[in-house]
Formats: structure tokens, sequence, C-alpha cells
């Protein structure tokens, strides 16, 4: 659960239960992370996918660079207009070819968006021409300033777990911190503070439920 919600390493995890009298090894908190953290995601999406799939929100996609052992990868992911993670996908390349698989990808999950707001990269915009959405393209400066800011979590949990060595871990670690980040982060300057706190409550709540099963 820790591991899961903040930007610890597994060693971090191992300590902080020890302060409490748990003895618990890192190498196990490894173990369950790759045993139940996908049944989690599962069971999040599950509960909010039907409610993103009828929804027609401007979506933001923008690609990252991430190091596995000495290679650099693409990460590609796709935010909606309140920065929820909709989708990620972990490439060699960043060519048409590896965008349009995303986009593919994240269409046939979620559906297509009224807009879409991108940088200025020429696979975009022939990827949303072959899929027939060239119209609903956006960009500009500061446009993506939501899917930038949206990298920044990511990059701190890439610290604290000192890279990665493959792509297969890497979609799977970016998957499951995504979906448990949009279960439990709220837009904390829109709502009130009484509001806050019931919605965290409510979202804690739901999460021992998912654990408890």
């Amino acid at each position: 659960m820790l591991y899961a919600r903040f930007p610890l390493s597994l060693r971090n995890v191992e300590d902080l239960p020890h302060e409490s009298g748990i003895e618990v090894s890192h190498e196990a908190v490894r173990v369950w992370w790759h045993r139940f953290g996908p049944m989690f995601v599962t069971e999040i999406r599950k509960r909010g996918i039907e409610g993103t799939r009828s929804s027609r929100w401007r979506w933001h996609v923008d690609v990252m660079f991430v190091k596995i052992n000495v290679e650099m990868h693409c990460l590609w992911r796709a935010f909606d207009h309140e920065g929820e993670a909709l989708e990620s996908f972990v490439t060699r390349t960043r060519d048409k070819k590896a965008a349009l698989k995303f986009l593919r990808k994240a269409m046939r999950k979620h559906g297509q968006p009224e807009a879409i707001v991108i940088e200025k990269l020429r696979s975009y915009s022939a990827d949303l021409w072959q899929l027939r959405a060239e119209a609903r393209q956006e960009t500009g400066k500061w446009a993506n300033n939501r899917v930038e800011n949206s990298h920044l979590p990511f990059r701190r949990r890439e610290r604290a777990t000192l890279r990665f060595r493959r792509m297969r871990s890497l979609q799977k670690f970016d998957a499951v911190h995504a979906s448990v980040s949009n279960h439990f982060d709220q837009e904390r300057s829109l709502p009130s503070r009484n509001l806050l706190k019931l919605n965290r409550i409510a979202a804690l709540a739901e999460w021992r439920g998912l654990c408890a099963g």
C-alpha cells in the first residue's frame, strides 16, 4: 500500500513498518507489488472506466524519455483535462508507427475525445489524419502544461526506484502508479476543505476494501 501510493523505494517501505515493530523484507514487498499491483489496477479501472468511456473530454498527449539500463526509451502518456491518467505505452522509438499504436490503444479503450492537445510533432499530425481526427488537434505554447506537470510525480518515483531494467517493468510500474494516483489525487484547488476531506476518506476506505478483498 505504501509503495503504491508514495514515491518510496522498496527499502524505505521495509524501514517504515519497522518503526511499529513489524518486520517485512524489501524482497517481500517486491513480490507483493508484482502480484497484487495489477489486481488493484484492474479493480480501480473497472469502477471508473464506464464514466471515462462515455465522456468527451479533452486529452493531453505527450511523450517522455526514460532510461532502461543504458538505453533511452519513450513513454507515451495521455491525460484528461483534469489531470487523470488515461493510458501509457512504452516503445523503443519515437516515430509515426509508435505514436499511431499508442493513439489507437487509447481510443480503443476510452473512445475519441473532442480535442487532443499535442506538441508540434509531425508523427502526431499524420496519425490523427490516418485516424480521421485531424480536426481535433490543438497545439500552442503552454497548451500542454497539464501533461507536463503530470510527469513530475513519475520522475519522483523514478528517482526513488533507481531506474528500470526492462520495458515490461516500466509499463507495469507506470500503469499501477497512474491508476492509484487517479484514485487518490483530487483537484485540491477546486473543492472546499471539508469536501476534500470527505473525498479522501471515501478514497481511502475504498482502497482498504480493495486490499482486504
